[in-house]
């Protein structure tokens, strides 16, 4: 079998202006790395509860204490569940806050030389703040960071993480993320 890489782009649905990444993958990630990934490429902080859905088929972590219906994300590749360029999944991430990402194969290529995957080539924007709100209260954080003038501007602006700059996106800080502490199962 051929070892392959698959291209993604990732959007953060209902979020204006848009944050994405573009971030290239080994075809065979189990799906069970992917929420470290993705994550670490968007900038969230990983400590939520996540899921795939794929052509309404769920995909998580078994859990008895959870009444949810998922398939088993450990017992399944990347390249299984999104097999051909065009393909797509929404990633869920912090069902409290209700962040989806519209996740898109762009590619489906051959891995380069000297290349450490996984790796973002691209991307738009910082990642919100956790616990913001979801996409509402992110909104809300983002015109009373602008008016100096609005209700909760000050208190808003100190619960910020230091130096938030939401038009910011750092290329080399989002590969170390990506790359940083999590191991991965499969080949690096």
């Amino acid at each position: 079998m051929t070892k392959t890489v698959h291209q993604l782009k990732i959007a953060l649905r209902e979020v204006k202006p848009p944050v994405w990444r573009r971030i290239v993958v080994r075809s065979e990630t189990w799906l069970s790395d992917m929420p470290w990934i993705l994550e670490q490429a968007v900038g969230w902080d990983s400590y939520h509860l996540h899921a795939f859905d794929i052509d309404g088929v769920r995909y998580g972590v078994p859990d008895p204490d959870w009444d949810l219906d998922f398939l088993d994300e450990y017992q399944f590749r990347l390249g299984e569940v999104l097999p051909t360029v065009g393909s797509k999944m929404r990633y869920d991430y912090d069902f409290g806050d209700g962040w989806e990402h519209d996740v898109l194969v762009e590619a489906i290529s051959l891995p380069q030389r000297g290349v450490k995957y996984p790796v973002c080539i691209d991307g738009k924007r910082t990642c919100p703040p956790e616990d913001c709100g979801g996409p509402w209260g992110y909104a809300n954080v983002l015109e009373a960071l602008r008016d100096p003038g609005h209700a909760e501007h000050e208190e808003l602006t100190a619960w910020a993480p230091p130096g938030f700059s939401p038009a910011r996106f750092d290329l080399e800080t989002t590969n170390e993320a990506m790359r940083s502490t999590r191991p991965l199962a499969g080949w690096a």
